[in-house]
Parts: C-alpha cells; structure tokens; sequence
C-alpha cells in the first residue's frame, strides 16, 4: 500500500465513523460572538476564560514591548533569548503562584513533556490520575520510570497504589490535573497532597485550567485549597485565562535553575517574543486588580450550568465553566455539535480517542464576557437541538 492510499484510508475510516472535522476558521478576534466560516455565532468553545484575549490594555502592552525590544528574540533562551521582558514575567508569575521561582516554556504542553523526564527516570515511579490530559500522558511517556494509574479522583484507589509501591523505587511523583478539561471536575488536592506527604512522594499540578479561574485571582488550585508550599510542581498555561501564549512551571529555585540545563523544550526552541511576554506580565497584573473578572466568570458558568440542567441535559460532575454537555454516542454529539451552529452556536463536539468511547459530548466553556442575552440564546439553541436528537 503506498502512503498516500494509507493516508486516504486513514481518514475515510474517520469519515466512516462520523469523526472527521474539517478545521473551523476563525474570522474576527476571538470574542464572546465571534465570525466564524463568514458568519456570527455565539462562541462557547474558547479558552479565552476571562475575556482577556482581545483586551486593549493587551494589545497595548505587546506593541509597546515590540517597538522596544523587536518582534522576535532571535535565539534559545540560553545562549542569547533570555531578554529582560522574561525574567520580569518569571519574577511576575513566581510571585502570583507563591513559588521561590518560576521559568516559562513555549506552551503547557511543552511543560509536561520537559519537566516530568527531568523529576523522574529509571528506577522512579510516576502515579498518575487515569483521566490526565494527553500532555501529562506524553511527558511520563518520553522517562524511563514506571507509570503506575490510579482511578480518576479514587483516593482509595491512590492510596492503594502508594502502599503497593511503598520502598520499591527511588522516587515517587503523583501527577494530577488541578481541572480535568473534559468533564470540568476538580482534583481532590487536599488529600493528595495528604496522602504523599504521608508516603514520601512528589506531587505536580498541571493547573491548565486552574490559572484565573480558581483561587483568589485566579493563582490556581494551590492557591484555592490553601496549599502553597506543600506541592513541589505547579505548571500552567499563558494561553487559556491569561489569554496569551506559553506555559509556566513554577516550584524550588533549584528546580527551575536544573531545568535551564536538562529542559529540553527549553533549550532547544527559541523564546517568546517580547510582545507575548509583555502581554502575560499585563494579563496577571489585571487579575489581580480585578477581581470583578474572575466574579463575573463564575455568575455566568452557574448561570448557564443550571439553566442546562433544568432542561434536563447530562453535564456530567462539572465544577468550574468547563461543561459538557454529554450525548453518549459518537455520531449524535458531532450531529449536535453541527446542529447548533446551524443555530448560531459554537460548541465543538468531541468524542474519542479524547474522552472515552460512549462518552461522546459537546463540550462548552463561558467567559467573564458573555452576557445574559448571549447565554439565554445559546440555550434556546441547545433547548431545540436537544429536543430534535433525543437528548432531553
């Protein structure tokens, strides 16, 4: 069979199966109704959590670093890409997570997979949450430890794990997201964190989305349990809350200082350029002058949230404005998803390998920007939708 009768059997199976997805092209910044494929719709897929994405004082802030400092850094951060602009958002996000230090890799994704080979190897073991994002997955993947899975949130099940592996290996991280981002629930933290002080273990949060949403202005699920200082590990993104680009890991001086020397997505790609990093320093800095933000954030995730349960939709075990909303077979989430963008909304349908077979859904996330009236219509939209397909 030749590459390109592979490749074409490839997606017709997809196609076969309902899950092809051709790419959606967004038109317009990326707002609360955003122009999309050439018309308006309301847009319940974005990550923009706070509306921040196309805020002026962003903008502003990235043309006014361009001007001074260029619009690309022109190396890796250890040779000659470590410009002023990212030490001061470094020192800016240390602060905001209550961390000795911080560094910032190219995205979260990048996190993941540069800093758990650097905290475990052969000889270690790493104990992760059943339901942790592909990144997280992919980083234990790219170390030499072995990878031990407890049962998503079971803390029976975690401390079940810990006793069994209790004296036979070096050293032990027990990894978990802060937010699962397909069903919207929060990691147990308090008792994971309880359970590997109790055994002796590292413990790492990736607080995707964690970052501006949880916590008091937003620094996280650390922050919103009353943990800091008692993880080792706290990694985010600059791309979803903070409405940027990047990731950051936050944690030990020593730690970071070791990752400038063994990260190896940081040492080998070229840094942010100045305008990202200034943008970020001006995101947090609104965050924490602004708590109205976060506030208005979670009004409208309880807003929409109950109005879609009293229609009777399953949204799962959600806790935060990530919320799905359930339809079970594949074929009629995608059927839902395009559905209600023939009515004017947004909401990416998503099924597996990304959540498991069965569990197909139509995931939808709020902004501090919606209003009301951008709400109120989406869920007359998933009102017929639902009653079309059965759902409700």
């Amino acid at each position: 069979m030749s590459v390109t009768d592979f490749l074409a059997e490839e997606l017709n199976a997809l196609k076969e199966a309902g899950l092809y997805r051709p790419l959606k092209e967004l038109q317009s910044p990326q707002k609360p109704r955003s122009v999309i494929n050439g018309r308006e719709v309301i847009n319940l897929s974005s990550n923009n959590y706070l509306g921040l994405a196309d805020d002026p004082r962003l903008k502003q802030a990235m043309v006014e670093a361009t001007q001074k400092w260029g619009a690309g850094s022109g190396a890796v951060r250890t040779i000659i890409g470590t410009m002023t602009i990212h030490n001061d958002l470094e020192r800016k996000l240390a602060e905001f997570k209550h961390t000795e230090a911080a560094v910032v890799f190219q995205s979260g994704f990048t996190c993941n997979s540069g800093v758990i080979p650097v905290l475990v190897s052969d000889g270690d073991a790493i104990i992760s949450d059943e339901l942790n994002h592909a990144s997280i997955i992919d980083g234990c993947r790219l170390t030499k430890a072995v990878i031990h899975r407890y049962k998503h949130s079971d803390m029976t099940d975690l401390a079940r794990v810990l006793k069994e592996t209790d004296g036979q290996y070096r050293r032990r991280l027990i990894i978990t997201d802060g937010v699962f981002s397909m069903d919207g629930d929060i990691a147990p933290l308090p008792q994971i964190v309880a359970l590997a002080e109790a055994h002796g273990c590292m413990t790492y949060v990736d607080d995707a989305h964690s970052s501006g949403v949880l916590g008091s202005n937003g620094q996280g699920s650390v922050h919103h349990f009353g943990l800091n200082g008692r993880v080792t590990v706290q990694v985010g993104t600059l791309s979803k809350a903070v409405g940027v680009l990047g990731g950051y890991v936050a944690g030990p001086k020593a730690l970071i200082e070791l990752l400038w020397h063994k990260g190896r997505p940081f040492l080998f790609s070229t840094s942010h350029p100045p305008g990202v990093a200034a943008a970020c320093i001006r995101s947090i800095e609104i965050m924490e002058s602004e708590p109205q933000l976060i506030a208005r954030l979670w009004e409208n995730t309880r807003y929409f949230k109950a109005k879609l349960e009293a229609l009777g939709f399953n949204t799962g075990k959600s806790e935060t404005p990530i919320t799905p909303v359930i339809a079970g077979d594949e074929v009629k989430a995608m059927k839902l998803s395009d559905r209600l963008l023939e009515e004017g909304v947004f909401a990416q349908g998503i099924a597996f390998p990304t959540v498991q077979k069965g569990k197909a859904r139509v995931r939808t996330i709020v902004t501090a920007a919606h209003t009301k009236e951008d709400l109120d219509e989406a869920v007359r939209a998933f009102e017929k939708v639902g009653k079309e397909l059965g759902l409700i």
